[in-house]
């Protein structure tokens, strides 16, 4: 039976909800702990029927605020969630525009005063109690029964999971000492050994990619994070290997312009062209994906009108600035802008045969090659990674900036970006450590526009 505080106490509400359809059948769980012994004292937890992700988290946050508040009314509570919408919503620093959330916040804050309440955002995989109360509450309703407490495990796989911490010590220093025995007894193990796919399992929903991500989602690979193309990159995981959060770009490309369906050169050097019908419709689309996985910390955008459209559309949604970052720009493709790759080879052929064959080659007329991109576009990570640092950071860039971090990551040739597809309004991911190892997680993903 759980006990009852005595009045006035702290209170941590930890909450989680999840759709299997997205929108499909939906659940929640809630738990409410004692801060100081980590007791549960109540747990919540219900079958919706067909709903969203994000409104099966705000009916967890409502459910745990009321178990709170039925304890103890004069509780202070510290709200938890892996819901990085949720908890910016509720904190004030979101716009909240969606009409089916707006309801469910108000409802969410007249549970109790809101100074009595706080929130923060959590990993998810700090969220399990949470997280098993609303899977089981979704198999209930899958069986036709409601969720029952006197049948529910969450609280007893949650003290197998603290106990199993207590016997190893903290879970992030226990792995980063693995990584350092890997490193230091483990010869050839470099990039691509498997290590870090084990810490990346699950790294779309970190990423704030959508739930339907591509199968790059559980590739990983590492490389030093080198600014010169042709550098031999470092890899492993040396002495210094680190697992806390990395800062991690969400790599959105910009939606079709008029250039786009025939593939025209369209770099920073030619006519800026706006984002076509269809491009406004695939920033709407990317746009509602991000805003139903929440965690999108800050957009940053090339400086091109494209880009900037695309941002733009984000932005509105989740109640973001759009902060402009020059080194994302598309390379100048000099006198090849607006032609198409056929009359480029028909009126630059030898000049095409040079930039096709090395890094170094410029486009006619002035252009920038692809060796000036990659320092340019090196810098700019360099510089958002120490300004975002263990942050979700989405940047709306273009095809070579995305290719080239993509590249660089990974330690691959310069002929490799030869060898990647990014459609329009694609999203890709790569995360940054600070040990300097780098994970692609998504490549080209287009799941959003479907």
């Amino acid at each position: 039976m759980p006990s009852v505080p005595a009045a006035g106490r702290q209170f941590v509400v930890e909450a989680d909800g999840g759709s299997r359809g997205n929108p499909g059948p939906a659940g929640y769980g809630a738990v409410v702990l004692d801060p100081a012994t980590g007791e549960t004292l109540a747990e919540a937890a219900e079958f919706i029927g067909v709903a969203t992700n994000n409104v099966a988290e705000y009916k967890g946050l409502i459910a745990g605020l009321r178990a709170a508040r039925e304890l103890d009314p004069s509780a202070s509570v510290r709200v938890r969630m892996d819901s990085k919408l949720v908890v910016e919503q509720m904190s004030g620093r979101w716009k909240i525009k969606h009409p089916d959330m707006r309801p469910l916040a108000a409802e969410a804050a007249r549970i109790l005063p809101p100074s009595q309440v706080s929130y923060e955002w959590i990993p998810r995989e700090r969220n399990k109690h949470a997280d098993r109360l609303a899977n089981e509450a979704m198999d209930a309703g899958k069986r036709g029964e409601r969720w029952s407490p006197s049948r529910s495990t969450a609280d007893l796989s949650s003290a197998a999971d603290a106990s199993a911490a207590r016997v190893v010590g903290d879970a992030a220093a226990g792995a980063a000492r693995a990584r350092a025995a890997l490193a230091g007894g483990g010869a050839g193990m470099g990039a691509g050994s498997g290590s870090r796919a084990g810490a990346d399992t699950g790294a779309l929903v970190s990423a704030g990619v959508p739930a339907a991500a591509g199968v790059a989602a559980s590739t990983s690979a590492t490389s030093a994070q080198g600014t010169e193309v042709g550098s031999a990159p470092s890899v492993g995981w040396g002495t210094s290997a680190d697992l806390g959060a990395p800062a991690t770009f969400v790599l959105l490309r910009h939606g079709e312009t008029a250039l786009t369906p025939s593939k025209r050169f369209s770099g920073s050097g030619g006519s800026d062209p706006e984002l076509s019908a269809v491009g406004r419709g695939q920033a709407e689309r990317a746009a509602a994906a991000f805003a139903e996985r929440g965690t999108i910390e800050a957009i940053v955008s090339s400086p091109l009108r494209r880009c900037r459209e695309t941002a733009a559309a984000v932005a509105a949604r989740l109640g973001l600035d759009v902060h402009i970052e020059e080194g994302l720009r598309e390379t100048d493709f000099g006198a090849w802008e607006g032609l198409t790759f056929g009359e480029v080879r028909e009126r630059y052929p030898d000049d095409l045969d040079a930039w096709l064959g090395s890094a170094k080659a410029a486009p006619t007329g002035g252009g920038e090659s692809f060796a000036t991109v990659a320092r340019r576009v090196a810098a700019a990570r360099d510089r958002l990674i120490a300004a975002y640092p263990r942050r979700t950071v989405l940047a709306v860039t273009h095809v070579t900036p995305i290719k080239t971090l993509v590249r660089l990551a990974l330690g691959a040739p310069p002929e490799s970006l030869f060898r990647m597809e990014l459609s329009a309004a694609s999203i890709s991911a790569v995360a940054y450590y600070a040990d300097g190892n780098a994970s692609v997680r998504v490549l080209n993903d287009t799941g959003h526009l479907r």
